[in-house]
Parts: structure tokens; C-alpha cells; sequence
């Protein structure tokens, strides 16, 4: 996949292209099956598929103080469609001047002016533009003056009778529930961050060491609480993990608010040993175990983290290589 920064960088395609547009934050099922719809219809006319997203959710840069938090970071967005065979995605820029630019200037510098759109597909309730005023119908009426097509697609329900989002998998994830939000994701909710030093206290105190990742702000957390998990190393390699999101209670008292201290997120890598600081962690979540707890004891807290590494290999011995 070819990836442009910036709508100024793109070559026209000389036979035109197939566009879809928007945050694609989590790349979930509804985004593929809109992919696909797109990538189909794509062939069938001889035309380049292109995605237009953003460097940043536009939420962060219109209503900041309400910013959803993130699914995926942009490189984790990239990667994944890639994997939808896409043949370019072009990310555009959110600042304060894209907030303000209708919705007819972005169609006619960005689609029609940089991508050369002969068919754009969106989702049927799809926004753009100052104040969200464009719409499918806008795009519509655009079209039959600037030369393209427009599908809105409505996307796929979930085993619940309700539209797949990013909203809904956010809530999902929110609320511990990491294994429905995987169904609606398609895959584990994964986050990333550097392997930082802690307090040194999981392996020589309690003999379970954990790598503590440092999962930059804006990413969404689970809620706090233990998970069994994998953890991928920068080489590939994947390692069951036994996962904590929260605040060591037995050993510090709870913020005020999540703000003040975010909760951290501790992985134990069952039946490892290495040195794992400075590297880049993948982490996703499988199954919620169980609350986060403070123990009267430091024992008692060991004999706990027996048991979570035990149901962890329970979770995951089902999974095999999925």
C-alpha cells in the first residue's frame, strides 16, 4: 500500500480512483466490509482504491475536552488497512484550518483535485466538513456536477442488532468487555508502547516480573482490572501474558481521577525470561479475568498472581495461533 501524507503530495491515478473517507479508528469489521464494497466496486470500473483519513482523530481539534479516546494509534491504523488491500491511503493533516473548510472545498481540492474521484463510498450516516455539514447527499449532488459516484453503506450489524462503530467498540472496551469488543473488532484490541523501568518490586518480591508499557494518552485502555492477553515482541514473537491495568492498590492508594494518574498497564510474560526494557510492546487483550483488588498481604497478593497466570493459560489454550 502506498501511503501519501498530505492531499498536496498526491498524483492524480490517470485512470481515476475509488474513494472512501474517514477517521477509520479501529479498522473494525464495519470499516472492512465498507473496504471491501469498495475494493469490489474498484475492479469492476478499473479504478485505484484510495482511503483519505486524518493524522489525528478531528474530534481532538474541534471539541478537545470530549476527544474520544483511540482505538488505534496511526501506524497501527496504517497497518491494518494495508491488510485490507488497499492500494493508497492518504493522510491528511487535521488542524484548525481543515476544521474550517466546507464541505464542498474539501471535495473538490481533496477528492476531486488530488485523488481524481470517479466513485466515492462512505457510510450512510458519514459527516464531513465545518460544523459536519456535509453529508451523503451532499456528495451526491457534488458528484453529478463534478463527475463521480456515490454509495453510502450501512454497516454491518453485530450479533446484537446494532450497527458495528468505533463508539460502540470503545464502550465495550471501556467497560472490561474486550471480548465482545473483539467480535465487532475482528481481532484482540491491541495497544503499543515502550517497555519502561517500574519499581523493580515483580520479580525480586513477588517472582512474577512484568514489563510495564508505557501506552501513550488518548489510546483506550480496558478497564482496570486483570486480563489474560498476548504480548508481542519487536522480533514477532508472541508470549501469552498475564496483563494488569491499574493502580497496584496493595502498594499505592487510587488517584483522585484517572486524569491525575492514568492507570498502568503491567504485562507478565508466562514462562519467560529477558530483558525487555527500551523495546517496543504490543499488547492485546483477550479475556477479562477479573476486578483489580488490594490484598492485606504481600503473600496474599502472590498466591492471586499464581492463580491469574493459571487461568491465563486456560484462556488462551484455546486459541492456538489465531
Amino acid at each position: 500500500m502506498e501511503i501519501v501524507y498530505g492531499p498536496e503530495s498526491c498524483t492524480p491515478p490517470l485512470l481515476g480512483g475509488a474513494v472512501t473517507i474517514g477517521a477509520y479508528d479501529g479498522v473494525h469489521l464495519g470499516h472492512q466490509m465498507l473496504l471491501d464494497n469498495l475494493r469490489a466496486q474498484a475492479d469492476s470500473r478499473g479504478l485505484v482504491t484510495e482511503v483519505v483519513t486524518f493524522d489525528r482523530h478531528p474530534a481532538t481539534v474541534v471539541r478537545p475536552d470530549s476527544a474520544p479516546l483511540q482505538l488505534t494509534d496511526t501506524e497501527q491504523k496504517l497497518e491494518l488497512l494495508a491488510a485490507c488491500s488497499v492500494d493508497r491511503t492518504v493522510v491528511v493533516p487535521f488542524d484548525e484550518d481543515r476544521a474550517s473548510e466546507t464541505a464542498e472545498d474539501f471535495v473538490r481540492e481533496v477528492l476531486v483535485g488530488a485523488l481524481a474521484a470517479r466513485l466515492v463510498v462512505v457510510g450512510s450516516d458519514f459527516h464531513f466538513g465545518h460544523k459536519r455539514m456535509g453529508n451523503v447527499g451532499l456528495l451526491e449532488e457534488m458528484g453529478s456536477q463534478l463527475g463521480f459516484e456515490v454509495a453510502g453503506v450501512v454497516l454491518r450489524t453485530g450479533a446484537d442488532g446494532q450497527a458495528v462503530s468505533s463508539t460502540r467498540i470503545r464502550e465495550l472496551i471501556a467497560t472490561g468487555r474486550v471480548a465482545e469488543a473483539a467480535k465487532l473488532l475482528g481481532r484482540h484490541h491491541q495497544v503499543r508502547g515502550i517497555v519502561e523501568r517500574g519499581d523493580y518490586r515483580g520479580g525480586p518480591e513477588l517472582g512474577f516480573p512484568t514489563a510495564n508499557v508505557a501506552v501513550p494518552s488518548g489510546i483506550a485502555l480496558p478497564l482496570v482490572g486483570i486480563y489474560a492477553g498476548w504480548y508481542v515482541r519487536p522480533d514477532g514473537s508472541r508470549h501469552e501474558a498475564a496483563i494488569s491495568v491499574g493502580y497496584r492498590p496493595t502498594y499505592y492508594s487510587y488517584p483522585e481521577s484517572s486524569e491525575a494518574r492514568p492507570p498502568l498497564l503491567e504485562a507478565h510474560l508466562v514462562d519467560f525470561e529477558g530483558d525487555l526494557y527500551g523495546e517496543g510492546a504490543r499488547v492485546s487483550f483477550v479475556e477479562r479475568l477479573r476486578d483489580e483488588v488490594r490484598f492485606d498481604s504481600q503473600n496474599e497478593l502472590i498466591d492471586q498472581m499464581g492463580r491469574d497466570v493459571e487461568q491465563t493459560r486456560l484462556v488462551l489454550a484455546g486459541w492456538g495461533d489465531r
